[in-house]
C-alpha cells in the first residue's frame, strides 16, 4: 500500500500564485448534487403529474423519454461546444435554463394553461440542457481538485459518490414532497433548485477554471465542430487505457438495466414476495455502491488502480446475479447487493482519475462526452434483452445468462495487459494542479 502525497505537496499543487482552497471543489460538488438530486426528483414528479392528470400510462412513458433522450445525445454532441465556450459557463448556463425552462411547468399548469405537446417540447429542452450542464461539470474535477491539492482519484471518486448520493436522496425526497405537496409545486421546488446549482457554479467556481478553449485549426481559424467530435472518438478509440474500461462499462449497464428493469421485478413476482422487495433490494446496491465510492475515493490513491478496478467489477456485479438465479432467500439477496455495491464503489475513483490523467485537460468534454455516450450505448437495450429473453427461456435461466455474461466480461481485466497500464501515469503533461498520489 502506498502513502498518500503529504501536506507540503498537496501545497505545492495549487496553481502558481494561489494558495490551496477547497472552495472551487466544493462549490462544484455540492453543485452536481444538488442539481442530480432535483432532477431525480423531478425525473419522479413529472411522470407522477402526467398520470395523475391523463391517466395514460402511454403519455407517461413518452414524458420519460421526451426528458432522457435529449440528456443523452447531448451528453456525447455537447462537448466540442462546451469546449469553445467553457465547461464553468456551459455548468452555469445548463443548469440555470434548465431549472427557469423546468419552472415554466408548474406556471402553465397552475394557470389551465400546459398542453401535453407543449410539455413534451419543456421537458425535452429541460433534458438536452442538463445534459449540457453535466457535460461542463465533469471536467471541472481536475483543475478545481488542483486548486485544494487534492488528489485526482479523491476528486474524481467524490464527484461519482455526489451524483450517487443525489439519486438515491431523490427518489424518496420526491415521495416525501409528493405527499404534501401538489406535483406542480414539487416542479417549481426541483426547478429551483436546479437554478440554485447553477448560481452556485457562477459564485464558487473562479473564471480562470473552466476556462473557454478555442482550439484552432493551424490557420488561426476555430476547428469546425465536427473535426472535434472527430477528435474526441478517436482519441478515445486509440487510448487503451481509456477504450477497455469504457467498452466494459457499456456492456455492464446493458446487463445492470436489464437487472433493474426487468429481471429483479421479474424474480420477485416469481418468489411471492411483495413489489417492495424491489426496492429494498435496489436501495441495498445503491447504499452499497455510495458508501463504497466514499470509501474508494479515500483509498484509492494509496491502492493498485487495476487491482481495485479489477475486483470491484468481479465482486460487484456477478454475485448478486448468481444468488437471485439460485432462488437465494431475500435476506442473503440484499445482504449480496449491499456487498456488491460496496465493492463496486470502488471503481469510480479509479475511472475518474484514469479520465482525468490521460486526457488532455482542453479536450476534457469531447472526450468525455463520448466516453459517456458510448458507457450508455446499451442502457436502453438492457431492458429490451432481459425482457426476450425471459419471456423466451423463464426469469432464472435468464438471470444464469446475464451472470455468466457479466462474469466474463469482468475477467477481462485480468486476461488484458492494457488494463494494467492504469497505474502507469501518462508522459502528457497532467491536467493544471493534479496531484500525483503515488
Amino acid at each position: 500500500m502506498n502513502r498518500g502525497p503529504s501536506q507540503a505537496a498537496l501545497r505545492r499543487c495549487a496553481p502558481p500564485g494561489h494558495s490551496p482552497s477547497r472552495r472551487p471543489l466544493g462549490a462544484v460538488l455540492s453543485a452536481h448534487l444538488v442539481s442530480v438530486t432535483c432532477t431525480a426528483v423531478s425525473a419522479i414528479t413529472l411522470p407522477w403529474l402526467v398520470l395523475t392528470t391523463t391517466g395514460s400510462a402511454s403519455r407517461t412513458g413518452l414524458v420519460v423519454f421526451a426528458e432522457l433522450a435529449p440528456y443523452v445525445v447531448m451528453q456525447a454532441l455537447a462537448g466540442p461546444w462546451v469546449e469553445r465556450f467553457g465547461p464553468r459557463r456551459a455548468s452555469r448556463a445548463g443548469n440555470l435554463l434548465a431549472g427557469a425552462v423546468l419552472l415554466l411547468v408548474p406556471a402553465l399548469h397552475l394557470t389551465g394553461q400546459l398542453r401535453f405537446e407543449v410539455l413534451l417540447g419543456l421537458v425535452a429542452v429541460v433534458g438536452g440542457l442538463r445534459g449540457v450542464a453535466d457535460c461542463g461539470s465533469a471536467p471541472l474535477v481536475p483543475g478545481t481538485a488542483g486548486r485544494a491539492g487534492v488528489a485526482l482519484e479523491r476528486a474524481a471518486g467524490l464527484h461519482a459518490s455526489v451524483s450517487q448520493g443525489g439519486h438515491l436522496v431523490g427518489a424518496p425526497l420526491a415521495g416525501l414532497l409528493l405527499t404534501v405537496l401538489d406535483p406542480a409545486l414539487v416542479l417549481a421546488v426541483s426547478g429551483s433548485g436546479i437554478c440554485l446549482a447553477g448560481l452556485v457554479v457562477a459564485l464558487g467556481v473562479p473564471r480562470s477554471v473552466g476556462a473557454p478553449s478555442p482550439a484552432s485549426d493551424g490557420s488561426g481559424r476555430p476547428t469546425a465542430y465536427r473535426t472535434r467530435l472527430a477528435e474526441g472518438l478517436g482519441f478515445l478509440a486509440h487510448e487503451p487505457v481509456l477504450r477497455g474500461p469504457v467498452v466494459m462499462i457499456a456492456v455492464t449497464n446493458l446487463i445492470s438495466m436489464g437487472l433493474a428493469g426487468v429481471l429483479l421485478p421479474a424474480w420477485v413476482r416469481d418468489q411471492g414476495l411483495p413489489v417492495a422487495a424491489v426496492g429494498t433490494v435496489a436501495g441495498a446496491l445503491a447504499l452499497g455502491g455510495l458508501i463504497g465510492s466514499l470509501l474508494g475515493s479515500w483509498l484509492a490513491p494509496r491502492l493498485r488502480r487495476w487491482v481495485t478496478y479489477a475486483v470491484g467489477f468481479l465482486v460487484g456485479g456477478p454475485p448478486l446475479l448468481l444468488v437471485l438465479a439460485f432462488g437465494a432467500p431475500l435476506p442473503v439477496v440484499v445482504a449480496v447487493a449491499a456487498a456488491g455495491g460496496l465493492a463496486g464503489g470502488g471503481i469510480n475513483p479509479v475511472v475518474g482519475a484514469v479520465q482525468f490523467e490521460r486526457v488532455p485537460e482542453p479536450m476534457l468534454p469531447r472526450v468525455l462526452g463520448a466516453v459517456k455516450a458510448v458507457a450508455w450505448a446499451g442502457v436502453p437495450l438492457g431492458p429490451l434483452v432481459a425482457g426476450a429473453m425471459t419471456d423466451l427461456v423463464g426469469v432464472r435461466a435468464a438471470l444464469s445468462v446475464f451472470g455468466g455474461a457479466y462474469v466474463l466480461v469482468a475477467l477481462a481485466p485480468f486476461a488484458l495487459r492494457s488494463f494494467r497500464l492504469m497505474d502507469q501515469r501518462p508522459t502528457h503533461p497532467p491536467p493544471a494542479g493534479a496531484v500525483d498520489a503515488r
